[in-house]
């Protein structure tokens, strides 16, 4: 369901009352909420051994020996993997798949909700699973799932060649490669990491060890033409194609696109860069010197440094604006366009920008509570349990999806006129 046609009424809606389950059931785990803040869910036990998944206070009907990650979907669907006499699958809204698997991990959602794919074992072989089917081919071993946005396709890591565990000659020949919907790459390799599919779907790049010292990026099976001694996540330019990715020369990292470093400035470290919608502009976390965590955009760093770490890397919408998660001394703070937001916090989540870029909203905690920051300014709102906020397409109004105090356990969603709020 797309956000315009989420319930966007202004006001506090109670949805579940949470602590009513503790008293219903032997054993409630953490619970989950969906995108569109209408439906709360938690596996509970409901007898010795025998879970379900209670939503909004109503039970699956099905129940079984063990439930795990329950997670909702883009379209608010909600999925967990779950087992019942050791043979395990995925339940989507209360309907298991009928293929079943010694194992299954690793669940992955198309961009809008329609596909959820896994990783799955049995009788000692690995492959992934989409909607219920598997690929057709199977490997002693997969890893690092990645599915494209619209979901007809996955890709994982996947052992070609079987080789002892002491057989390092044989591993430095290369024994990995990338498989697409079951199908491998041509070429192998030492190990690769971190497969991303381009936002068309049509492209699979990942971070490769060529050698014992060598590492570069692999696009569609081809490695770039450069070697480095290091590398992390390749990211495709949403318009062209092109491929960027934090690359490390001579002791010192640098973003190199389709091989070619193009920040010439070095850092000591360089991660989770990302383009703007529009691919005109490119921000990381970057490390200009020890102890100096920072954003660079465009390679240009910020003024602004923490000294323990930066994460949560965010670029608004028209691509003018960056914020991030900062910590210095153990205290997290919200910074947003090269300045921090004046309180410190036990922890921050990642910050949202509205649709239109005007505004910035954060999950923090401060002793034990949540809330909700908007533009620097908190909510008076206070839960003990929170979720990320959520803007309204037109960027006019804030949905706030919470568990009020231990007293009431409620479980509400609020939506706010936004202007009332700046």
């Amino acid at each position: 369901m797309e956000h315009r046609q989420w319930d966007w009424d202004i006001g506090k809606k109670k949805i579940a009352d949470f602590h009513q389950w503790r008293d219903l059931y032997k054993q409630v785990q953490e619970p989950v909420v969906s995108p569109d803040g209408e439906t709360l869910a938690a596996v509970v036990e409901v007898e010795d051994m025998v879970f379900s998944v209670c939503e909004n206070g109503k039970l699956w009907e099905n129940t079984f020996d063990r439930i795990w990650y329950p997670r909702f979907g883009p379209n608010s669907r909600l999925a967990a993997l779950v087992s019942t006499e050791a043979a395990w699958t995925v339940a989507t809204a209360d309907c298991p798949w009928e293929a079943v698997f010694d194992f299954v991990w690793d669940p992955r959602f198309s961009a809008c909700g329609g596909h959820i794919s896994a990783a799955a074992q049995n009788e000692g072989q690995y492959n992934a699973v989409t909607d219920g089917v598997a690929w057709n081919a199977s490997y002693p071993s997969l890893s690092g799932l990645a599915m494209a946005n619209d979901g007809t396709k996955t890709a994982a890591v996947v052992q070609t060649v079987p080789f002892n565990s002491g057989d390092i000659f044989q591993f430095q020949e290369g024994c990995y490669s990338a498989a697409v919907n079951g199908k491998p790459w041509e070429h192998n390799f030492l190990n690769l990491w971190e497969l991303n599919f381009s936002p068309d779907g049509r492209s699979l790049a990942a971070e490769a060890r060529t050698t014992l010292y060598d590492y570069t990026i692999v696009v569609d099976g081809m490695p770039w033409p450069a070697s480095f001694e290091s590398v992390w996540k390749p990211v495709f330019h949403p318009a062209d194609g092109s491929v960027t990715a934090p690359v490390r020369k001579s002791g010192k990292w640098f973003l190199a696109k389709n091989g070619a470093i193009i920040w010439e400035k070095p850092f000591l470290q360089l991660w989770h860069h990302q383009y703007s919608r529009d691919g005109r502009c490119i921000a990381a976390i970057v490390a200009p010197a020890f102890g100096k965590w920072t954003v660079a955009v465009d390679s240009r760093p910020w003024s602004l440094h923490f000294s323990d770490l930066v994460t949560d890397l965010a670029i608004s919408p028209d691509g003018n604006r960056v914020a991030c998660v900062g910590c210095t001394d153990g205290r997290w703070a919200v910074a947003v366009d090269n300045r921090c937001w004046n309180d410190r916090f036990d922890m921050v989540w990642q910050p949202v920008f509205s649709p239109d870029s005007r505004h910035v909203a954060a999950k923090v905690e401060k002793q034990g509570r949540f809330f909700i920051l908007v533009n620097g300014r908190p909510l008076k709102q206070t839960f003990s349990e929170l979720w990320d906020p959520v803007f309204s397409p037109d960027s006019t109004r804030l949905m706030v999806r919470g568990i009020e105090d231990q007293n009431s356990g409620h479980y509400c969603r609020y939506v706010f006129q936004l202007s009332d709020l700046v």
